[in-house]
This record gives structure tokens, sequence and C-alpha cells, in this order.
């Protein structure tokens, strides 16, 4: 019977330690990605905008859709062209909004259909306002609590502005 409990004590040590060892190994060569740019890293836009994250605080689902804009500024003395804008959430719709005209939605990839490229051009100087709308209720009664998505706003040359909501769902 010792025998027994001593080698089920041995494999259970030993799972245990391959365990650690395999989540150990996940998280440094996760941050060794990150501190290195991996493949999906992020390259900095030249588009600008003054705030990047917008707070919706508490919503609640019953109230239905939430929606803010964020301007969006091309600072540079040449045109930038808007190849594409993508969420990380089939809940999230982007609009592009240049005065009265407004192109969308854009959302993601892969669900419910294709994602129209934007294809907008932003000449040196101008603005656009990039108008998001997060539904609450498409998640489902699950989709309470904290939430954040965002919102990737990427240049023909692959540069990419990350915009970010967040807010609390409640029922």
């Amino acid at each position: 019977m010792l025998t027994i409990n001593n080698s089920m004590d041995k494999k259970t040590i030993i799972s245990l330690l391959l365990l650690v060892a395999g989540v150990l190994g996940l998280l440094l060569w996760g941050g060794s990605t990150a501190s290195r740019g991996g493949d999906n890293a992020l390259v900095s836009s030249e588009l600008v905008t003054a705030t990047a994250l917008y707070d919706f605080g508490r919503i609640s689902m019953k109230d239905g859709n939430v929606r803010t804009r964020f301007s969006v500024t091309n600072p540079t003395s040449r045109d930038i062209t808007l190849k594409s804008v993508v969420t990380s959430c089939m809940c999230t719709e982007a609009f592009i909004v240049n005065g009265d005209l407004k192109r969308g939605p854009f959302g993601m990839p892969g669900h419910g259909g294709v994602v129209p490229k934007a294809n907008e051009i932003i000449k040196a100087g101008e603005t656009r306002e990039i108008e998001v709308v997060y539904d609450p209720n498409a998640h489902g009664p699950a989709g309470v609590g904290p939430i954040g998505r965002f919102i990737y706003l990427i240049e023909e040359d692959e540069k990419t502005l990350e915009l970010q909501i967040r807010a609390v769902v409640t029922p």
C-alpha cells in the first residue's frame, strides 16, 4: 500500500511539475514575443487622436446600444489612405464620418459577412470621426460584467491606430 501511494504521489508531483513548466514556458514565450514586437504587434500609426480610450461606465442591457465618437487627424504633410477598419468583436461596429457622410458599418472579420474595405483618403491636416456602436445584448445574458473592445484603423502601409471602448454591462 505504501508503494502505491508513493508511486501515485510521484506521478502527481511529476504531472504538476510538467504543468507548471508548461505554463511558465508559455508565459516566457508570450513575454518575449511582446517585448520584441511580435508578428501581430501594432505598428504606430501616423494618424493621431486626442483620446484612444472611451469608458462608457456602467451600461444596462435593457437600454440598448451605446455609441461614441473618436476624432482622428492626419497631422502629416501627405495624404493617408485608411485601408480598413475592423473591430475585435461582433458586438461592436464602427463607421467613418466625414461631415454629413457616414460609411460603414465596419465590424469583425469572419462573422456574419464580409467587412467592406474602407479605402478612405484622409488628406494632410484633415480629421475624420470614427463612430463606434456597442451592442450590450449581443452576447445575451452571459455578457454582463466588464468589457473591453478594440477598433483598428489600418493604413495602406499596415500602420495601425488602435481605439478602445470599455464598459461594465449590467442586466
